[in-house]
């Protein structure tokens, strides 16, 4: 039988309200409104806002300045921004992704893996979504299934991979990108586990034996719980050196080729290589036995000045052509690109160029972390309004439509091409700081 609660023995637990999380409430407040982003670039970025200032002159008591500030960097804290957005080194890669593409001149449905997609992009995958928003990659599932766009689920999500499998709808579409664990046990369970769950492709990350130096990261120490998986393994997290050192420490440093047989003998599905940087890997992926590679840099996170997707993909395709392994009737072997990604142009260039598919991962980040679902569903909304209206502008009905004689990618390789600056981009980006003087330690001269 139970006993009626007497109010005066529950203990009240009073909940707190920091400044900073009332500062962030009052930034995202202050969002531009969704029905005024129309591009990706503006899930990063809000225009012209007027702030006012104290004027120093005595004629006038103030001044009203119009200057850049990005939305996703304004609702995001600092941690969280700092994370997304770095990138490895001085960041020459990261810039070089967004602007690899545009030495590439124009002179829906599609199928890959045997799986239908609205658009001839997936969502490529980003780690620990709920430093963005507390639904974190849960918005990216749910968008992705209403819009029938492929998802990639990435090994160190916020959210559990069950809760993702759970929130999709039937018969979506996903992949899955893999961290290679030392323990090859575990990544035995997380592999045939995904496949029990119905995932369709088996993404393996390749370019990360060891994360790259992303100094805006390793500058905030890191204090969010860290990947789901890492907290159902109990896995050690190093806090000190920012999230992408914190979540990365089991990754395998030994992955080799040897290690395809080895998938082979646990998953039937699909194995992709992603992080391929050469064509001579992409020709020993293909007799290895893999169904495709991903062309990429890590999104500029790994080595610095590493080329860009889409630069790589010329002399890959070629190689491949020559001997016989580039859509080949007898052998389904795909190629996806990532990188810089902003525009359905970006996209529609790389599949003239020999591409399947191109992988977005920043852009839906950022819609995501700034709006949550309703913002990657506008993201998705805004591609889709673009590529229709490219391909109308190319002459194209669909995409098969879309051929490497419609491009002059001549200028591709030349990095001291001059070419129109993409301002958009250049003003969301946000320059990497040097090591700053403690306060009130500043040396004082000596007389």
């Amino acid at each position: 039988m139970r006993r009626p609660i007497d109010p005066k023995t529950v203990k009240q637990v009073v909940k707190e309200t920091t400044l900073a999380v009332k500062k962030q409430e009052e930034r995202l407040r202050s969002r531009p409104s969704l029905e005024e982003c129309l591009n990706l670039h503006d899930f990063e970025v809000r225009i012209l806002q007027p702030l006012s200032i104290e004027s120093t002159s005595d004629s006038e008591s103030r001044l009203f300045v119009a200057w850049t500030q990005a939305v996703a960097r304004s609702t995001l804290t600092d941690k969280a921004w700092a994370y997304y957005s770095s990138a490895a080194d001085d960041e020459i890669t990261h810039r070089e992704n967004r602007y690899g593409s545009a030495p590439v001149c124009f002179g829906m449905l599609q199928m890959w893996i045997g799986h239908n997609t609205s658009l001839p992009i997936y969502m490529s995958a980003t780690a620990l979504g709920k430093l963005g928003h507390p639904d974190g990659e849960l918005n990216l599932v749910r968008a992705a299934g209403k819009y029938k766009v492929i998802q990639m689920i990435p090994t160190l999500a916020s959210c559990s991979f069950d809760e993702m499998m759970d929130a999709s709808v039937p018969n979506q579409v996903q992949f899955m990108q893999l961290y290679v664990n030392k323990d090859r046990e575990k990544t035995k369970r997380i592999v045939q586990h995904a496949e029990q769950r119905g995932v369709k492709a088996l993404f393996i990350t390749v370019d990360a034996p060891q994360l790259g130096r992303r100094e805006k990261d390793m500058r905030m120490k890191f204090e969010d719980e860290g990947a789901a998986v890492q907290k159902e393994s109990k896995s050690d997290v190093d806090r000190n050196q920012g999230a992408a050192r914190a979540i990365s420490s089991f990754i395998d440093p030994g992955l080799s080729w040897k290690d395809i047989s080895w998938f082979r003998s646990i998953t039937n599905m699909p194995l992709i290589l992603k992080g391929i940087q050469c064509w001579e890997d992409a020709v020993l992926a293909y007799e290895h036995g893999c169904e495709g590679i991903v062309l990429s840099n890590h999104g500029g996170r790994q080595i610095d000045t590493a080329r860009s997707g889409i630069e790589i993909l010329v002399e890959v395709v070629d190689e491949l052509k020559k001997r016989g392994m580039y859509r080949n009737p007898g052998r389904r072997f795909e190629v996806y690109v990532d990188g810089g990604v902003r525009r359905a142009s970006d996209v529609l260039k790389a599949i003239a160029l020999g591409a399947t598919a191109v992988g977005l991962g920043r852009a839906f980040i950022y819609a995501s972390s700034s709006y949550g679902q309703d913002g990657v569903e506008k993201a998705i909304q805004i591609l889709n309004d673009e590529f229709e209206m490219n391909l109308r502008l190319l002459g194209a009905q669909n995409l098969t439509e879309i051929v490497p004689s419609m491009v002059d990618a001549r200028s591709l390789g030349v990095h001291v091409t001059p070419v129109p600056e993409d301002a958009l981009y250049r003003g969301n980006y946000v320059d990497m700081r040097l090591a700053e003087m403690k306060k009130g330690d500043t040396p004082k001269a000596k007389l």
